[in-house]
């Protein structure tokens, strides 16, 4: 788990909740709100929209990019447009990169917005890297400025800067929590209509690599906060086979990277599917870890997927990031409404990976309690309860669970609860990694089309 009822990724949006609570104030609407039911024909509360195609980068505005055509078509530095200066702030080194930009045309939101987190694939190559911005337009005719979404490279040697997350980005109306885009106080009825995207490629100078981005997207959603969910009605049985990884057994290992091992539930989360895909790092890439240690790839994983500002490893859109870096896959962050739509995946072969808070007492056969915690949904049991890879495990035999339908349905959707001091924080509300291949089966297409996902 992130940390057992301590400050979870999160820690000043529930300060501000609890806060909130107290004074009778709006709960701000950051709380990860539930998307609510994605079946029986509602509305989908959520809007996923991304940039994939060669039409789609060559119907955006370029500055020193050109769209790249093929199996995974993207964008490139072609002439870069000009050079600038960047000082890591991590690392304190200033220097020079030549950058190009794209910027998306403008996405008018299917679903006025009260949240929008970005998500990107991409190769960044030694000595390159690549920042996503957003801007959007409120409801009431205003913009919002360009807010830094990340700031990204796949590797960390001394010719990479620091992946990280930009703190202290608000405009008094909306702010950005590490990668999650939130209008401040939803009870105004403010919301976020519409945004672009703008991808900035850096290089440094006089040499010929390039960052390639292949997906560009985010998710708008806005839900009502609520502290249960509607049951969904069992629909599909069945188990994939996941590889199963204890985040527990790295306890201490690597102390830089978020204090270790018990705090890799994302990255080890994400090293569980990537390998279900066929993921598979090299004994070079992993040369660097000690080895005597177990399950040298999880430790690899939380290495590459840490966020030097949020200092831990679960930026979900950095997760993401990671898993596609591995050929032939891809990734995004979402949010779904229901298990129904986790069955819908599990159906056609594609396993998610949830995020969800709760009290020891919330979920039966868990042993712990977690202000926000990484799973691994991999099936569902001929009774629809939720069969999950948990990382929180004693060792990896104990990683798969089976967690009762009701309980573990409304922890991940809800989006207010009570924690351990009775105080209201806020629920995880129904987000989820999906990493599926770059290039889906009919079948795999038409589920993650089913949950928003194109």
């Amino acid at each position: 788990m992130s940390r057992v009822e301590q400050p979870s990724r999160r820690a000043l949006l529930a300060a501000a909740v609890a806060a909130a609570a107290v004074s009778g104030g709006a709960i701000p609407a950051v709380a990860h709100a539930a998307p609510g039911a994605g079946t029986g024909g509602a509305r989908r509360p959520v809007d996923y929209h991304a940039w994939t195609t060669y039409g789609d980068w060559r119907r955006g505005s370029a500055r020193g990019v050109r769209p790249v055509a093929g199996a995974r078509p993207g964008v490139v530095i072609g002439t870069p447009a000009g050079t600038t200066d960047y000082t890591d702030p991590h690392t304190g080194t200033t220097a020079a990169w030549e950058y190009a930009t794209w910027t998306s045309p403008v996405h008018r939101l299917t679903v006025p917005a009260t949240e929008v987190i970005a998500s990107w694939n991409a190769h960044t190559p030694g000595g390159t890297w690549i920042q996503v911005d957003l801007k959007g337009t409120y409801s009431d005719g205003t913009d919002t400025p360009w807010y830094v979404m990340g700031r990204w490279a796949a590797g960390d040697g001394e010719r990479d800067i620091r992946r990280t997350s930009v703190d202290d980005q608000s405009d008094g109306r909306s702010s950005i929590w590490t990668d999650t885009f939130s209008v401040d106080d939803a009870s105004t009825g403010l919301r976020l209509v519409s945004y672009r995207l703008r991808l900035t490629l850096h290089r440094r100078p006089g040499t010929r690599g390039t960052p390639t981005v292949w997906r560009l997207g985010a998710m708008g959603s806005d839900v009502p906060d609520r502290f249960t969910v509607p049951a969904s009605t069992p629909r599909h049985a069945g188990e994939l086979r996941v590889p199963r990884y204890s985040q527990e057994i790295h306890k201490g290992q690597y102390p830089e990277y978020d204090n270790g091992g018990e705090a890799w539930c994302s990255p080890t989360s994400s090293q569980m599917i990537v390998e279900y895909w066929g993921g598979r790092l090299t004994d070079e890439q992993l040369a660097w870890v000690d080895p005597s240690y177990a399950d040298p790839q999880v430790c690899h994983a939380a290495r590459y997927t840490y966020d030097h500002q949020y200092a831990g490893c679960g930026n979900w859109p950095f997760n993401a990031a990671y898993a596609a870096t591995f050929d032939g896959l891809q990734g995004v962050v979402t949010r779904l409404g229901s298990l129904t739509d986790l069955e819908t995946l599990i159906a056609a072969g594609i396993p998610a990976i949830t995020s969800q808070s709760f009290l020891e007492e919330e979920l039966t056969g868990a042993g712990y309690g977690t202000s926000g915690h990484l799973m691994t949904v991999i099936g569902f049991t001929a009774d629809g309860d939720v069969i999950a890879n948990d990382p929180a495990s004693d060792d990896n035999d104990a990683v798969r669970r089976v967690y009762r339908r009701r309980e573990w349905e409304n922890i991940w959707l809800r989006t207010k609860r009570y924690n351990a001091s009775g105080k209201v924080v806020s629920g995880t509300g129904g987000v989820c990694y999906l990493y599926f291949p770059a290039r889906p089966s009919p079948r795999q297409r038409k589920a993650l089309e089913a949950v928003g996902v194109r």
